[in-house]
């Protein structure tokens, strides 16, 4: 699967992402700071625009999904959220990443750069790429879609 990785800095939290992601036999699609061949411009984009074009991304289906990050990782999942079809979920915890899944049909998880161990974010990779969207809930969140 394709999945867009963004962030509004380079970190040992973003390069385990993509590593991760890699090693699980995804394709990671670094853009923002996290593009090694980008331009000067996108190299120096911040969360806004980086939250922004992950989201555009899934949405146009370039990608299937995507991982933002931020300091906080709320700055990331809120300009993700702005682009229509996106459900940009921030999660902390594997739990909270399965629920987003199954209950929400999140395409994009948001994470704190501050608040993310290499453990937890493989955990959280875990239960977000393990976990597949709940038909049963498409009424309930209607509103979403």
């Amino acid at each position: 699967m394709r999945i867009v990785v963004g962030s509004d800095e380079q970190t040992p939290l973003t390069d385990f992402l993509i590593a991760e992601l890699e090693r699980r036999g995804h394709i990671p699609v670094p853009i923002g700071p996290l593009n090694p061949i980008g331009s000067e411009d996108e190299r120096k984009e911040q969360w806004t625009e980086v939250g922004r074009r992950v989201g555009e991304m899934v949405a146009s289906g370039a990608v299937s999904q995507g991982v933002v990050c931020c300091w906080t990782g709320t700055g990331v999942s809120i300009a993700a959220n702005k682009v229509p079809g996106i459900r940009a979920a921030l999660c902390n915890d594997a739990e909270t990443a399965r629920g987003a899944r199954k209950w929400n049909d999140a395409n994009v998880l948001a994470l704190s750069l501050r608040l993310t161990s290499q453990q937890i974010a493989k955990e959280i990779l875990d239960g977000w790429l393990e976990t597949s969207f709940d038909e049963s809930e498409r009424a309930n969140v209607a509103c979403l879609f």
